[in-house]
């Protein structure tokens, strides 16, 4: 039996970060496609147009970081949940930091799009468990 193939979303301004996480994704065996944008803007623009109309195009998960340049993570949730219930399939939106701050963490769960806030960095292990969740979100 093959595994279910998901298509990711990094949103991260990190080069570093997206460069070993697309490494330690692909390594899941998981992954059929990873799209990358460097700042919220970059995604906002792409989930606000074309694209977004066809459920293909989607991703099944995000991850996204908060601290960026142009729009933090903060600024595309906000932009984000206008947007989200347009799309024809719900995503999984993962908040990925290196803050450990509990405001940080109250802040994500006010998001109805945030299914976790997760601390970096992010084992290849952790990124196969949310893969492998990814069927049980609604």
């Amino acid at each position: 039996m093959s595994q279910i193939q998901h298509t990711v979303c990094l949103i991260d301004d990190d080069k570093i970060y997206q460069f070993t996480a697309k490494k330690m994704l692909e390594a899941t065996g998981m992954t059929k496609d990873i799209r990358s944008f460097y700042d919220g803007s970059e995604a906002i623009a792409f989930f606000s147009g074309e694209n977004s109309k066809d459920p293909e195009n989607l991703p099944d998960v995000i991850f996204l970081d908060i601290n960026m340049p142009i729009m933090n993570g903060w600024e595309f949730l906000e932009e984000y949940e206008k947007i989200r219930n347009h799309f024809p399939k719900s995503m999984a939106l993962y908040v990925v930091s290196s803050s450990v701050d509990d405001a940080d963490i109250r802040r994500s769960r006010q998001y109805n799009s945030v299914t976790d806030y997760i601390v970096k960095p992010i084992t290849r292990m952790r990124y196969q468990e949310l893969l492998e969740g990814i069927g049980s979100v609604s």
